[in-house]
């Protein structure tokens, strides 16, 4: 397969240069070359400049060429947080929901994510590949070339290392790169009601082994909540974790302010996520030690709840990133158009802070800011470009993926003319 590649003419080379998160005021730096050229090499980005520059002494003839006159071109996006391996579905609860039960009442009658987890243990692992390959192609077409999918619907050892290995195998078999991240401490099993300790202590003997010698995920992550795992369960799981040489995670201060954003300055995670509740404290030891915002504006909005602070996050030197926390219950939806409107017209983000926590962010979010996330010399080839000159078309078509064609390490995998 021929992984040589020029675009060229692009009325916009949006490259959101860097190899690491940006920080506050940096979001806003998009470093647009006008008339653009990237020159892609087997599947790694060798030239990126003006168009005439870029050119220059080049034999086209031995490229595969795209003529991107007229449209912006991007960075592929990086969806950061989704559960995309799971087995069923919970659209009653969303009509629960809709009717005034919150999503806590839904767990205490027996849904929410136990409900998921049923029909994940359930599900076949031929199931699970099926079901995730679908959700990735639906990705795929909104410009996501990376992704980073969760375990957490078996919460026993065999199911969690079943959608480990899904996704292993999804990795192999499907255009869009995967991390892994474990997170079999998503909720307490019906079988360790009461004895949520007592689940801490399995998965640290017998479940983090495994995962850490197979390497089956890059992360651990936490459901770090109240009537969850405590600050204290939490901080026991990450520590050990962190010692077996794994990343670190966290579902932090979604449902109420809990203690979990400050949790992950102290482990030095690479994100936090969700943030509805996150306390200033929370947020400017995030700003301070590193740790990556990533903020889930398709669950607030599903949830009915008010969005995580972006505009004080990013004022306060943040690094934000936004995903979609595609899942069964309370965000069902892989739409990137949807989190690009709702972090422009209600978070108070500006478009260009947008792509940034989509693209550099959203690689630093998975510990990738080095290989992915912008158009970058050595970089992978992996490149977005819209059917619209400028990238200002993202939001304002609103809800509707204005992405044309996506290419992956120099390989064309989508095209929406096709």
């Amino acid at each position: 397969m021929n992984k040589n590649l020029i675009i060229k003419n692009a009325s916009q080379l949006v490259t959101c240069s860097g190899f690491a998160a940006k920080h506050g005021k940096e979001m806003s730096e998009l470093y647009v070359i006008e008339n653009g050229t990237v020159i892609i090499e087997d599947g790694i980005i060798k030239a990126v400049g003006k168009t005439d520059e870029a050119l220059k002494d080049i034999d086209e003839s031995k490229y595969n060429i795209i003529d991107a006159t007229e449209k912006a071109v991007l960075p592929g996006f990086i969806d950061s947080h989704t559960h995309f391996v799971f087995g069923g579905y919970r659209a009653e609860e969303f009509g629960w929901r809709l009717r005034g039960d919150s999503y806590m009442e839904i767990m205490k009658r027996g849904g929410g994510i136990v409900n998921t987890v049923e029909a994940t243990r359930k599900a076949s692992k031929e199931e699970l590949i099926r079901l995730g390959k679908r959700r990735l192609d639906t990705m795929l077409s909104f410009g996501v070339t990376t992704v980073e999918g969760k375990s957490g619907y078996g919460l026993d050892f065999d199911t969690e290392i079943k959608q480990l290995e899904v996704m292993e195998e999804l990795e192999r078999t499907h255009p869009i790169d995967i991390v892994r991240t474990y997170l079999g401490a998503h909720a307490v099993p019906k079988e360790y009601k009461d004895r949520e300790d007592e689940f801490i202590e399995d998965i640290i003997e017998n479940v983090l082994p495994v995962v850490v010698e197979r390497n089956l995920a890059d992360f651990c992550d936490v459901f770090c909540e109240k009537n969850v795992f405590s600050i204290e369960q939490s901080r026991r799981l990450l520590s050990k974790a962190k010692e077996m040489g794994m990343k670190l995670k966290l579902h932090a201060d979604e449902i109420v302010r809990f203690g979990g954003s400050e949790l992950a300055a102290e482990l030095g995670a690479v994100s936090a996520d969700h943030l509805l509740q996150a306390s200033d404290k929370g947020i400017k030891a995030m700003a301070e030690s590193g740790v990556i915002a990533t903020i889930l504006p398709c669950t607030a909005f599903s949830l009915k709840e008010d969005f995580a602070r972006a505009r004080f996050m990013i004022d306060q030197n943040c690094a934000v990133a936004l995903a979609t926390d595609l899942n069964p219950g309370s965000c069902f939806t892989e739409s990137i158009p949807l989190v690009f409107a709702l972090s422009t017209l209600y978070m108070n983000m500006t478009i260009e802070e947008a792509i940034t926590a989509l693209t550099i962010n959203g690689a630093a979010a998975v510990g990738r800011a080095d290989e992915i996330g912008s158009i970058d010399v050595g970089k992978k080839g992996d490149i977005v470009i819209l059917e619209f000159p400028s990238y200002d078309f993202i939001p304002y078509h609103i809800g509707v993926s204005t992405v044309e064609k996506v290419i992956k390490n120099g390989v064309l995998v989508f095209d929406k003319e096709q």
